[in-house]
Formats: C-alpha cells, sequence, structure tokens
C-alpha cells in the first residue's frame, strides 16, 4: 500500500520504517525540516535498538521516504496516519492541538479516498473531532473514513513489538476501513480486535493505566517488604508465576516515567473526571509513585545523615534501559531532590548524555561509569542497563570515599554485595 505517517518522532519513525518493511511504501512527514534532511542523510534523532539500520535498509529499497509536504503525503498515500504529539495542557488533559493541526491540513489536500488513522494517544472521543473537522475544513465533500489504531510501543523493543505484537486494535466505522487495515497488518499474523473507534480509544488509556497500576502495586507492597524484612524479588517471582497476575511490570523500583505513563494516567483521570467518574485509584497510582522517589531520598539519609556538601554518583538518566529518552526519568527527579540538599552529582548513561547535556546543567556527566564513581559518597543505580550489571564492583568499591550503594533497580545480590564490604541498601530488600 501506499501510506503516509504524519509525525517523525518515535512512533512515527518507528511506524514507518516497519510499514516499510512489510513490503508498503511509505512517506514519513514532519515540519521539523532539520530533522526530515538528517533522515534523508540517515541521521535518526532518536535511539532504538536496530531502528537505524532499518530505516537505512528501506531507503534503499526505495520503501521509505522523508518529506516536510503533508500536500505530497496526502497526495500519494491511501492511507494516513497521524502520529504526533499529544502532550499534557499543563492540566492533566491531552493537548491535541497537534491533532487538530494536522485533520486541517489533511482536509484541505484531500482529493479523493483517504483512510485517516489515529495512532497518536488521543482522549476517547477525539476520532468524532477528527472526523468533524476534516468535514469541516475539507475543500468539496470528500470521501474518507476515520479509525483508531494505536500503538503498543515500548521504548527499547518497539521493532519486535511492531512486527511481533501480542495484539493489534483497530477502531472502524466502516467495512472498507475495517478490510484496508486487516489487509495492511495480515503479513503480522497476529490477534486482530477489531471494535468501534472510541472502544479503541479507551483500550490505549486502560491499558497503560493499568501497567502504571500494578508498577505503583508492587512499591506500595516493597515498603512493606522494607518494614518487615522480607525480599521484594522473591515476593515479585511468586507472584509473577500466577498467569493470572503475569510478571510483566511487576518491578519495584524507582517508579514509572517517561513520555507515556505519566502523560497518559493523567490524561485518563481527566478524561474520567469529565465524563463525570472519579477516578480515585488512578490518582493514589500516581501518589504511589511520586512518593518513591521521597523514599529513596529518605534511604540515602539514614546512611548518610547530612546531604549536603555529599558528592553522589547516579549511573542511569534514561527513564529505562535501552533508550536515550529521558523524559520524565524517575533519574531526574532525584537529582532534583539531591541538588535542593545540597548534593553534588556526578552521572553517566550509556546513550543519554548527549540530551542529558542539554538539560541538567549543573551537574558533572562523566564518560564511563567509573568516573562517576570515583571521589563519591554515595552510587545511586537509576537505571537498569545490563553493562551496570556486569560492572567490576571491587573497583567501584576502592573508587568510592565509602562503599555505600543505593541500587534503585534492585539488580545486585544483597548478600553478594555485603560478602564484598558494601552497604547496599536496596528497594523492598536487605543486605542480611
Amino acid at each position: 500500500m501506499n501510506i503516509a505517517i504524519v509525525g517523525s518522532g518515535y512512533v512515527g519513525l518507528v511506524t514507518g520504517a516497519c510499514l516499510a518493511r512489510l513490503g508498503n511504501k511509505v512517506i514519513c512527514v514532519d515540519n521539523n525540516q532539520k530533522k526530515i534532511l538528517g533522515l534523508r542523510k540517515g541521521i535518526v534523532p532518536i535511539y532504538e535498538p536496530g531502528l537505524k539500520e532499518l530505516i537505512k535498509d528501506n531507503v534503499k529499497r526505495k520503501r521509505l521516504f522523508f518529506s516536510s509536504s503533508i500536500k505530497e503525503a496526502v497526495g500519494k498515500s491511501e492511507v494516513i496516519f497521524i502520529a504526533v504529539g499529544t502532550p499534557d495542557s499543563g492540566s492533566g488533559e491531552a493537548d491535541l492541538t497537534g491533532i487538530e493541526k494536522v485533520s486541517c491540513d489533511i482536509a484541505s489536500n484531500l482529493k479523493g479516498y483517504r483512510l485517516i488513522v489515529e495512532k497518536s494517544t488521543v482522549p476517547v472521543e477525539t476520532g468524532d473531532w477528527v472526523k468533524r473537522t476534516i468535514s469541516a475544513y475539507a475543500k468539496n465533500k470528500q470521501n474518507f473514513d476515520v479509525a483508531s489504531n494505536p500503538e503498543f510501543l515500548r521504548e527499547g523493543s518497539a521493532i519486535s513489538d511492531f512486527l511481533q505484537p501480542d495484539r493489534i486494535v483497530i477502531g472502524v466505522e466502516s467495512d472498507k476501513a475495517r478490510d484496508i487495515l486487516l489487509k495492511l497488518y495480515k503479513p503480522l499474523n497476529a490477534p486482530i480486535v477489531v471494535t468501534n473507534i472510541k472502544s479503541a480509544e479507551l483500550i490505549k488509556h486502560a491499558s497503560n493505566a493499568f501497567l502504571a497500576t500494578k508498577i505503583s502495586f508492587i512499591n506500595a507492597v516493597s515498603r512493606i517488604c522494607d518494614t518487615v524484612g522480607a525480599d521484594i524479588k522473591e515476593v515479585e517471582r511468586g507472584m509473577g508465576l500466577d498467569k493470572r497476575i503475569g510478571k510483566d511490570f511487576l518491578n519495584a523500583g524507582l517508579g514509572y516515567g517517561g513520555s507515556c505513563f505519566p502523560k497518559d494516567l493523567d490524561a485518563f483521570v481527566s478524561i474520567a473526571d469529565k465524563l463525570g467518574y472519579d477516578f480515585r485509584l488512578l490518582k493514589e497510582v500516581k501518589r504511589i509513585n511520586e512518593h518513591q522517589k521521597e523514599v529513596v531520598i529518605a534511604k540515602i539519609k539514614d546512611s548518610l545523615w547530612i546531604i549536603k556538601g555529599k558528592t553522589i554518583g547516579i549511573l542511569g538518566l534514561a527513564f529505562k534501559p535501552n533508550t536515550d529518552d529521558i523524559r520524565n526519568a524517575p533519574a531526574l527527579d532525584l537529582i532534583k531532590s539531591l541538588q535542593n540538599e545540597g548534593a553534588y552529582i556526578k552521572a553517566f548513561d550509556p546513550k543519554s548524555l548527549k540530551k542529558s547535556k542539554a538539560l541538567l546543567k549543573s551537574i558533572k556527566l562523566c564518560k564511563d561509569p567509573y568516573e562517576a564513581v570515583s571521589g563519591c559518597d554515595c552510587l545511586l543505580i537509576a537505571t537498569d542497563w545490563d553493562e551496570f550489571k556486569k560492572l567490576d564492583l571491587m573497583k567501584i568499591k576502592k573508587l568510592l570515599n565509602r562503599p555505600f550503594l543505593v541500587d534503585c533497580r534492585n539488580i545486585y545480590d544483597p548478600k553478594k554485595m555485603l560478602k564484598l564490604g558494601f552497604n547496599y541498601v536496596g528497594i523492598g530488600r536487605r543486605a542480611v
């Protein structure tokens, strides 16, 4: 098929590259001309394992193109995906300015049937507004359909998530729209949920809210483990083996972050408020998540006593491993709190140093983990990168002013750390 992806951010680029891999001819559109020029030269603005190579291969095969012209994309494509950002407006609601702008641009360039598909995460009933907007701004009465096809991509594993999905959700209003999307996704041989647009929109928000709830739940349980001396890793394992619960997202730590969960949780609460339902469960999920950083600060104080004037090393700045994304990263909240207490911060991350440099002006960003550790009074593991699990721990111990390590991701064995002579503090587990 001939496909356009409007918005060449994280979702747009991964979706475009993967649809091209399936044999479609795809135009990725963005109003940032610098980004488009870079993509044409093979410069990918985000880090995602395998994405750069996938883009390069499909550009070479003449299946993937980049443009700053929506007119060109609409003119050449039968299916148009909207994958622009829907950031928090500041009040908890999603800012749909970008969705409206793209809808207007599509409308003014419609000539013949087009299927316009919501790919961005949007509040329920957005599909109705997209349809009304296109109808209002189209130059002549045009034949088109609107559909919802939410993404379920995890940063760090987005390509495999797209090509080997648990399920594909499509919300449609016509047989024609349904048949086009079923044909598009048929090569993936995955379960497809065909529903109406509102249900599809809700599935996305409900899914993210539930996963955030799992994370906050296990973090709440970790507080009890801290108090009574139980091991949260054993609790996680015992719970996760129950097929009704599952092990995914059942890992105590610093809490959730990134560009999706915080924003989507707030948006879902806002949607519920507008519809007259007080979603107190999700409000508590958010409160627990925000409090988790305070728990870590308290653990540091328990051992250091006074934070002011101390040097603290932080390994990991990205909100999760295998990405350079620092948006709403828990490590950034920790850094701010520690700086407010008067600490000096040194930090390292394998992929996000460039982005961190632009945002974090008053900390020392280091070239490797050992430089970040050297001369510190405390070491925090804030992101569970695999390379941090393979560090020379005896070298780490010698480089620290005192062998104090706060493992915010529970990547080390407490008993082993105790034998090595560390003052080890985990989340919901003790070195005893």
